[in-house]
């Protein structure tokens, strides 16, 4: 099961949200900026634990599909800039929406529709 994180930008962040899954006794295959994947099932009662745990550090756990693909977006942009030994030589538009899979088009309405504006890096 896949949870997605928002927020969750740096390795530190990482580490806090593979603390609080070991501290609920959830084991986890993969940690990555904003996506963790859980092993086990999670009841509703650890979820809303996990869920205030990280509000704690400032970590929000997502539930909205269209929030999760706004998240998903900023975390292809992320890693493409900050964590990759070199940028992508196409187009950055082109770059996000063949990691995501999603046409820019519908990438771009939604970013724009959720966050009222357009993502820079999509505007090149």
């Amino acid at each position: 099961m896949k949870l997605y994180i928002k927020y969750m930008v740096s390795l530190r962040c990482k580490m806090i949200v593979g603390d609080e899954l070991k501290k609920l006794g959830l084991n986890h295959n993969n940690v990555e900026l904003g996506m963790v994947e859980v092993i086990d099932e999670i009841s509703s009662q650890k979820r809303e634990l996990l869920k205030k745990n990280l509000l704690k550090s400032g970590l929000e756990l997502l539930d909205d599909k269209r929030s999760i693909l706004i998240e998903k977006i900023k975390s292809v942009i992320i890693e493409m800039i900050h964590y990759a030994d070199e940028l992508p030589k196409v187009n950055y538009s082109d770059y996000i929406s063949e990691k995501l899979e999603y046409d820019y088009t519908y990438l771009s309405n939604i970013f724009s529709e959720v966050k009222g504006m357009m993502p820079r890096m999509m505007a090149y």
